[in-house]
């Protein structure tokens, strides 16, 4: 199966697409290692749009 390109976004709540590791949109940000199939977590308990910035 073809991996997500870099750049694939998902919203908190969405199972993740891609293995890697992704950073939050906007600021503040942050970066974290997310598995495929993992629910996308919040960040600083609000829900936020992640975007995959590295391979895992």
């Amino acid at each position: 199966m073809a991996k997500k390109p870099l750049g694939t976004k998902a919203r908190t709540g969405e199972k993740c697409p891609e293995s890697g590791v992704w950073k939050v949109v906007g600021n503040p940000s942050t970066t974290a290692p997310i598995s495929e199939g993992d629910t996308i977590p919040p960040y600083s308990g609000n829900a936020v749009t992640w975007e995959l910035i590295q391979y895992a």
